[in-house]
Parts: structure tokens; sequence; C-alpha cells
């Protein structure tokens, strides 16, 4: 079911499962428009909110578990996801808190105004309307099998769009409910989250040891292309096949960005200096994003050890080693 959404990447695609657990695979935003959307599509399918026995989430991005905690109160479907996801969707508000304020910390340790990230922080605060907290009473880890409609699924961990990133695969016919993990049109974005748990966001993100959402999401991308699948069925867009294929290309592309972010830095130069060269007039909505792309691609040029960096003053500047 293709659900609308006021966010840039458009309708979410919900998946509904028939059989003996009728299952919901995310669940939009919370609007009205999303609720009625998903209402007809039940509808369509000679169901209602009630008929569903299990709500199944793939990450915790607003537009893919915004109605959870909604069709829960109303349905009494349990909810299933992946433990670091239902720490995250116990106390929505406290997660939000903590990866809004990693985040601020990211963007003023990588050379943003702090009134861009001061900016940025409100409006994000505005995003919190579209989703509440649920109680995820079905914790999955990797390597479970669920049943969702009439099918056994495998649950797979895939961090790096997201921490909580997790595809679903049923060996029977090769397919994989793959959430944002793999989009064929569009290269999901490996956003520096907070990693889900810590209390002190601050001191995560000016630690060396901070997450690398860039490396860690290639990694994921690997560990699917070694798979066997026949189709895709993506959190946005139509059902694909090819994604073998299709993660070469996503490696390819990252190579190349990672070379052009290279050839911007010269001298001692700040993330947030080579991502505003990267990307001219840039809404303060998106730089955020742009900061995680440019940090993304920087990370692997470290690791191939061909940049390194410098912190002055608590933020930190990066070099060419030749």
């Amino acid at each position: 079911m293709s659900l609308p959404s006021p966010f840039a990447i458009g309708d979410i695609n919900a998946y509904l499962l028939l059989g003996d657990c009728v299952t919901l695979v995310d669940t939009g935003p919370r609007s009205k428009d999303t609720r009625q959307a998903l209402e007809q599509g039940l509808a369509d399918n000679g169901l209602s909110i009630s008929d569903i026995d299990l709500v199944v989430l793939t990450h915790q991005h607003y537009d893919h578990v915004g109605l959870a905690g909604e069709i829960w109160e109303r349905s009494g479907a349990q909810v299933g996801a992946i433990g670091p996801l239902a720490s995250f969707m116990a106390d929505l508000n406290t997660s939000m808190d903590i990866d809004d304020a990693y985040a601020s910390a990211m963007m003023v340790r990588h050379g943003c105004d702090p009134e861009i990230s001061a900016s940025l922080r409100e409006m994000l605060g505005a995003f919190r309307r579209f989703a509440t907290d649920v109680e995820v009473e079905v914790s999955f880890k990797d390597q479970d099998r669920v049943r969702m409609g009439s099918r056994d699924f495998v649950v797979l961990t895939r961090p790096g769009h997201s921490p909580t990133d997790t595809i679903f695969y049923d060996p029977s016919d090769r397919t994989l409910l793959a959430g944002d993990h793999l989009l064929q049109h569009v290269s999901s974005n490996p956003i520096a989250h907070a990693p889900v748990g810590i209390t002190d966001p601050a001191a995560v993100a000016c630690s060396p040891d901070r997450p690398r959402a860039l490396m860690t999401y290639l990694d994921s991308l690997r560990d699917t292309q070694a798979m066997d699948v026949e189709v895709v069925l993506p959190g946005h867009g139509v059902p694909f096949t090819g994604h073998a294929a299709l993660i070469d290309q996503r490696e390819e592309m990252h190579a190349r960005r990672a070379q052009k972010i290279l050839s911007q830095i010269n001298g001692k130069r700040t993330a947030s200096d080579i991502a505003a060269k990267l990307w001219k007039r840039l809404p303060i909505s998106q730089t955020y994003l742009a900061l995680s792309e440019t940090l993304g691609h920087i990370d692997i040029l470290v690791d191939q050890g061909v940049v390194g960096h410098s912190v002055d003053d608590g933020v930190v500047r990066w070099h060419t080693t030749d």
C-alpha cells in the first residue's frame, strides 16, 4: 500500500501480508492523510485496523513507524521490531532528544554555524508530531524467524541508513522486504544517527570511536548482495529485481563521491566547508544530511590512508596525507 507522507522522499510503502497472522510491515507517518490511505487500503482487502494481528517495523524513521502506536491502541495488534528499535520506540521523545543532541554536537564539531545547528534542531522538533511511543512486545534479533501473513521470514539486521535498519527474507520464493536499506531509484542516505541507548550524545559525537554510518552501510550492502534474492520490495518505489548489480552501482557511486570530496580538501577544511562547496544554496532542513554524506565519504578516505585530521578549538579539520 502506497501511503502519503509530508517528507521529501514522498510516499512510503506499507506491506500487508494476509493469512493466519495478518501483518502490516511499516505504517507511514502519523497524519490524517496517511491514516485515511491506510484505512482505505485495508478496506480494499476486506479488512479494518482491528483485523491486524502484527505490526512489524523496519527502522526508526518517522515515515515508517509514525502510526504504529495508534494502530496498536486501536487493534490490540502486537508490534515487532529488533531490540534496539524496541528501545528507541518505547520512549520516542527521549530517543529523539538524544538523536537531535547528537546531530547538534556533530554539526558544531565539524564546523557548522551554531545558529544553523540550533535552527535545524528546532525544525526537527516540529517533526515529532508524526510519531508516538509504542510498546514493542515481540523483540527480534538477527537470524530469527517470524511468521507474517502465511509466510515465514528470516530477520536480518542491516544498519547504516539508520542504526536499526532491518530486512525480512522469505527463502521459499526469495522475496526481500527491504525497508529503506535498498531503494532502486535513489541511494539511501547513511545518516549520522546517535547509537541507540547512549546517554551522552555530545561525548560520542566527539569520540574517535563515533559511528561511521557509510562504512557500516556498505558492509550491510555487501551482506545483502551475497543473498539469493528474486525480488526486492522496498520502502519507497516499485518492486525490483537485480539487487546484486544495483549494489555494485551503489559501491561505484560512493567511490566516485569519495574521490570528488578528496578533490575539495585543499589545506585544512572542515566537513561543513566541503559540504557547502558541493551543495550550494542548501536549505537548512538538508544541512545535516549533507554533513552526514560528506563525513561518510571522508571516513572512507581516512580508512584508505589518504586523509587525516587535526582538532583546533574543538573543531575537526581534514587534510590530505600526501
